[in-house]
């Protein structure tokens, strides 16, 4: 079963977790769109890890420490 989210371009944000550009929130939502397709539950937690990942915030390493935590829970 698909699940929706909360996507407001106008506001530039996904579940309530802000955005600085639209270009940003539309590469999170489809990497949010690929991963829920294969089971993902998404959480602003995990939104939020993701737009950093995705922005340069946090490496691909600090990436992988958070999932291996389960931290976007």
């Amino acid at each position: 079963m698909f699940n929706t989210i909360e996507i407001d371009r106008s506001s530039l944000t996904i579940m309530g977790v802000k955005f600085l550009d639209l270009k940003t929130l539309e590469s999170t939502a489809n990497a949010l769109g690929s991963n829920m397709f294969e089971g993902f539950k998404p959480t602003p937690k995990g939104i939020e890890i993701i737009r950093d990942y995705v922005t340069g915030k946090i490496s691909l390493t600090e990436l992988v420490v958070f999932a291996k935590q389960k931290a976007y829970v």
